[in-house]
């Protein structure tokens, strides 16, 4: 019994390994995004090591140009094999059936386990009930701020409510009139929405096919967020009428600023060193406190697409990349925060002064809708929160028009659910 067992199993490895038809080594095709896809072949030394049978051609690619590469490859049908995926591309691929789904892959393997992964990231590579990617690296906002001029104002940390926060923005303000206590750049999308994700808001309704902005949710964070500007706390600025917002916040223009964690790397490299020992980050406040102080779920992750002729060789790639020493590995040449919470564990990242408080917002945070419109529709905030910042148009006003906005642009969808929802045959 024991030997026909070793035989079943014997036969079940050699069928399972990537070679192809002719048994020569596979070749995978690897496509990473920007300074990620410059580092990534450094990864690849160990993973030929530990796979002899598969080698991995990384092909990198500028993120401006991205997203049309990758459509022009789908469309073209060549894909690679493995891709870095921006986690809010992930429906829009999954859509139109350019993704393979990892159910499979992520049900057998003794490597990946979804209970390691913050669940709001793990959240954004689900669409229905199928996992479209694993989680790369992550990202998300959390304040970055001058622990100085906090101190100054009579405060130790960060509030965790709303209130809390404004009364010691409002502190820091009466330190000196002629300066502002924190930066919400006017042509960014991603404060008000997560102001507007904290308060509840879904920001679309009808099953993603039309804009929840106007409701009570949304409206009563987005009052909360102009009143930032309109009690003079945030200047009515963009990031391009701040030539340099690290020399603005080293002297004290501002205090504090919503961020990533791109910036970590930023702070350490372009303040001075005599504010090394002055700032420092902390999670966002939440209406009610910190419990509903929830920020975006960003980052990348690893798909396989539909194309690949080699989905066992690629999986392998995909389970390497994403072992806690890899990114580990990986966070040293990028700067790109884990995604598993084993590497977290395994160094200093969830302890450490200035990463904490990302450790912690991870805990808290939540993906966008996902529809593959999403980039689109955030996209259109902008111009309606600065008509509201710059211009005076009236909340209720700018938030009905991004409505109307977000319905033009979520017309194909209801086209397409009506056609799903028709009876066979029938007309729609």
């Amino acid at each position: 019994m024991r030997a026909r067992l070793t035989l079943a199993i014997g036969a079940l490895l050699v069928a399972c390994a990537p070679r192809s038809d002719d048994g020569a080594v596979v070749t995978l095709r690897f496509w990473g995004m920007g300074r990620e896809g410059e580092v990534v072949a450094e990864l690849m030394d160990g993973f030929h090591r530990e796979n002899p049978d598969i080698r991995v051609h990384v092909q990198q690619i500028p993120w401006t140009a991205a997203h049309e590469k990758l459509l022009t490859a789908f469309v073209g049908r060549a894909v690679p094999d493995v891709a870095q995926l921006g986690n809010t591309w992930v429906p829009e691929f999954a859509a139109i059936r350019a993704l393979r789904p990892l159910d499979p892959w992520i049900g057998r393997s003794t490597e990946l386990d979804a209970r390691e992964y913050f669940a709001g990231i793990w959240n954004t590579n689900v669409v229905g009930d199928t996992v479209w990617g694993v989680p790369w690296y992550v990202d998300t906002r959390v304040i970055f701020y001058r622990t100085d001029l906090l101190r100054r104002a009579g405060y130790d940390s960060i509030p965790g409510s709303w209130q809390g926060w404004v009364e010691a923005m409002r502190a820091i303000r009466r330190l000196d009139p002629e300066r502002y206590a924190i930066f919400l750049p006017t042509n960014e999308w991603a404060q008000p929405v997560i102001f507007g994700l904290q308060n509840g808001s879904s920001l679309l309704r009808d099953d993603g096919t039309r804009g929840a902005f106007a409701e009570p949710a949304f409206r009563e964070a987005f009052d909360f967020y102009l009143s930032l500007y309109r009690d003079g706390l945030a200047p009515p600025m963009g990031d391009r009428d701040v030539a340099n917002p690290y020399q603005e916040l080293a002297r004290g223009l501002f205090a504090m600023w919503i961020t990533g964690p791109w910036n970590l790397g930023e702070f350490r490299r372009r303040l001075p060193a005599g504010l090394q020992d002055d700032w420092s980050t902390a999670p966002l406040p939440g209406p009610t406190g910190p419990a509903s102080g929830v920020s975006l779920a960003g980052g990348a992750s690893l798909v396989m697409f539909r194309g690949s002729e080699h989905p066992e060789a690629a999986w392998r790639l995909i389970e390497y990349l994403s072992r806690p020493d890899q990114q580990l590995r990986f966070y040293e040449l990028t700067g790109s925060l884990p995604a598993r919470a084993a590497a977290w564990r395994a160094s200093d990242l969830a302890t450490a002064p200035q990463t904490r408080a990302f450790w912690e917002q991870l805990q808290r945070v939540e993906p966008l809708p996902a529809v593959p419109e999403i980039e689109s529709i955030v996209s259109r905030v902008i111009e309606h929160a600065e008509s509201s910042i710059r211009g005076g148009t009236p909340a209720a006003a700018a938030l009905e028009a991004l409505d109307r906005d977000t319905d033009r642009i979520l017309e194909k969808r209801r086209w397409m659910l009506t056609r799903l929802a028709a009876p066979a045959g029938g007309a729609p």
